[in-house]
């Protein structure tokens, strides 16, 4: 063999080794981002919150509004009552009080950031996300601790809020009403929107009928106790940050 046939062998040994290299670097990279997005998953995992309703045992909350507005709020419940606050914070006997009993039942802190309220009953299942521009933003923080129940509270004080005929119609009527949360994590991350269907019912405790024979409550409680009290559940959840499960075939 003349040197050029050695020089020849030698450069394709060294594209070889280099080819090898190359392709065990990759495979080292790929193994490495593929360790690094499962950390960052699992460390996403545990500090992502879930509101649902809170249990009909968990404990009776008092809520107040800053206008000396204060509201019972029974585990499993909603309340939406008109009026009572001291006109501090717009007409005493109009403002409109809103507010629900949630459970965390993820694994971190849910930081609650705005609400949307509507009557709309009857959703197709597969719409997508309320826009956030149709929510209002809380003035107040409100944090729920994971495994723990808390409430979120909302006002409309203003008359000439487009909101304010329908919330106080529901009211009024006790009819079905519909509050969209958008909330996320300790760190503003892993935004989520929980709707919340608050059904007004006969007797929140039992299911039977609140008036008796006698015209008395079924459960002990007097009807001023229950007015304005609703049965709260969750109809959806939307996650904003991540891809939505729903997306793709449906079964």
């Amino acid at each position: 063999m003349t040197w050029d046939n050695w020089a020849v062998i030698a450069d394709l040994g060294t594209a070889l080794g280099t080819l090898v290299l190359a392709v065990a670097t990759f495979s080292s990279v790929r193994s490495g981002n593929r360790t690094a997005r499962f950390a960052e998953q699992s460390l996403l995992t545990s500090l992502r919150p879930l509101l649902m309703a809170s249990r009909l045992a968990d404990g009776t909350l008092k809520v107040n509004f800053g206008d000396n507005k204060w509201v019972r709020l029974p585990g499993g419940g909603a309340v939406a009552e008109i009026g009572g606050g001291d006109g501090s914070r717009g007409p005493g006997d109009s403002v409109i009080y809103l507010s629900v009993s949630v459970r965390n039942v993820g694994s971190g802190i849910a930081v609650l950031h705005g609400w949307r309220l509507t009557t709309a009953t009857d959703w197709p299942p597969n719409e997508p996300a309320p826009p956030l521009s149709e929510f209002q933003m809380q003035t107040r923080d409100l944090y729920v601790s994971a495994g723990d129940f808390g409430f979120w509270q909302g006002a409309i004080r203003d008359l000439a809020d487009p909101r304010y005929p329908m919330a106080r119609r529901v009211i009024e009527t006790k009819s079905d009403w519909i509050v969209d949360l958008l909330y996320g994590d300790q760190d503003g991350g892993q935004r989520a929107i929980t709707r919340f269907r608050c059904q007004a019912r006969p007797d929140w405790t039992t299911g039977q009928s609140e008036a008796g024979p006698e015209g008395s409550g079924s459960s002990g409680r007097s009807g001023a106790e229950d007015d304005g009290v609703w049965l709260a559940t969750v109809a959806r959840h939307w996650s904003l940050d991540q891809p939505d499960p729903r997306d793709g075939d449906r079964m």
